[in-house]
C-alpha cells in the first residue's frame, strides 16, 4: 500500500465526526483568510473533502479541489458538482488547467507525503499555473525534529479546546493500531528543515518567507509562502 491508496478509503485518522467538521472549517476559514480578492482562482491542491468549500468558493472567483484520491472525488462531486464555481481534478488533469491563470495555490499536510523529486515536479507544474503576481502556500510542513508524540500533542490541546477530547484519545490509540501507523513505518513521512525547504524552492524559481504560524492546529509545523521569484518585489504575507 501506499499514500494514495491510504487516503483511497476511510480512514481513522479523524477521532470523531466533529474532530472532522472543526478540522475542515478551520483549514477553510485559514484559506479564506488568504484571498484578496473576490475574483481570484483559487487551486487547493491535497484538499481532501474539504467539508466546507462551498464557503471558500463564494469568496472568489473560482476554486479549483484537486486530491489524488477517488474516492475522495467522488465524494466531492456528490456534495459540489452542481457549483459552477468548483472544478474537482485527479492530479492528473492540473496539466490542463490554463498557465499563468491562479491568484493561489494551497497545499495543506500534503509534502509529507510526497518523496523530494514528486514535489520538485509538483514546484515546476504549480510555477507555471500561477500568475506573476499569485503565491503558492505550502501548510503543515514537517520539520526533521517534530515526532508523533508532538503532533499527538497538538491534537489533543485542538481535542481540548474543541470538546473531542476523550473521542481523541480513544482515536490516537486507534490510529496506533491502523494501516496509518504501519504504512508511515514503511514507508515514513517527507521532513523538511526551514533553510531546506527555502532553498528547494529558490530552485523551482520562488522567492519564498515563512510565515509567522502554521495554517492550522498544529503551531509545531511549518508553513512557507512563495512567490515567482521575478515578481515577487516587496509584498509580504497577510492572513486576516
Amino acid at each position: 500500500m501506499n499514500w494514495r491508496d491510504y487516503w483511497n478509503q476511510d480512514t481513522p485518522i479523524y477521532a470523531s465526526e466533529r474532530h472532522k467538521l472543526l478540522h475542515y472549517r478551520l483549514v477553510a476559514n485559514e484559506i479564506i483568510g488568504l484571498i484578496t480578492s473576490p475574483e481570484a482562482r483559487v487551486l487547493d491542491h491535497g484538499c481532501g473533502e474539504a467539508l466546507f468549500a462551498d464557503r471558500v468558493a463564494a469568496r472568489c472567483g473560482h476554486l479549483f479541489l484537486c486530491d489524488g484520491a477517488p474516492l475522495v472525488r467522488d465524494r466531492l462531486r456528490e456534495r459540489l458538482g452542481a457549483n459552477p464555481k468548483v472544478t474537482i481534478l485527479a492530479p492528473e488533469d492540473l496539466p490542463d488547467v490554463e498557465d499563468a491563470s491562479l491568484d493561489l495555490i494551497v497545499v495543506n499536510s500534503l509534502l509529507q507525503y510526497l518523496s523530494l523529486d514528486d514535489l520538485r515536479a509538483l514546484l515546476r507544474l504549480w510555477r507555471g499555473k500561477l500568475k506573476d503576481t499569485g503565491r503558492l502556500v505550502l501548510a503543515d510542513v514537517i520539520p526533521p525534529d517534530v515526532s508523533p508524540a508532538t503532533d499527538a500533542k497538538a491534537l489533543l490541546s485542538f481535542a481540548w479546546q474543541g470538546g473531542f477530547l476523550t473521542a481523541a484519545l480513544r482515536g490516537l490509540a486507534r490510529t496506533a493500531l491502523s494501516d496509518y501507523r504501519k504504512i508511515r513505518d514503511e514507508i515514513g513521512l517527507s521532513h523538511y528543515g526551514e533553510a531546506e525547504m527555502i532553498e528547494i524552492l529558490s530552485e523551482a524559481g520562488f522567492r519564498t518567507d515563512r510565515a509567522e504560524r502554521n495554517l492550522g492546529h498544529n503551531p509545531a509545523r511549518m508553513t512557507f509562502v512563495a512567490r515567482i521569484a521575478s515578481a515577487a518585489g516587496q509584498h509580504s504575507f497577510n492572513r486576516e
